[in-house]
Formats: C-alpha cells, structure tokens, sequence
C-alpha cells in the first residue's frame, strides 16, 4: 500500500507551517507518528478558532 504524494507534502507543509520544523526532522518521523501529529495540529487549530 503507498500513501499519495500530495498527502505526503499537505502533511510535511502543515506541520512545517504550525511547528516550524525542518524538512529532514518531518521526514524522519514515522508516518503514523508524522500522520499524528498533523492530526493534533488541526485539533488544537480548530479549538483556538472556536474560542475566539
């Protein structure tokens, strides 16, 4: 099974953007783990926006 590239750079890019993080530190992370943290990103997005 492959994962999508275009997945792959919205992952690297949305957590470069919110964590300031190096390309290589990104793709060193495991998929699950680089998958998570982009998961937890848009949580606390979404929760900052919904107390403003």
């Amino acid at each position: 099974m492959t994962y999508a590239t275009e997945r792959v750079h919205e992952e690297i890019a949305y957590i470069a953007y919110h964590f300031h993080w190096s390309l290589e530190d990104i793709l060193d992370l495991e998929h699950r783990d680089r998958r998570r943290y982009a998961e937890q990103i848009a949580e606390l997005v979404t929760r900052a926006s919904a107390e403003r």
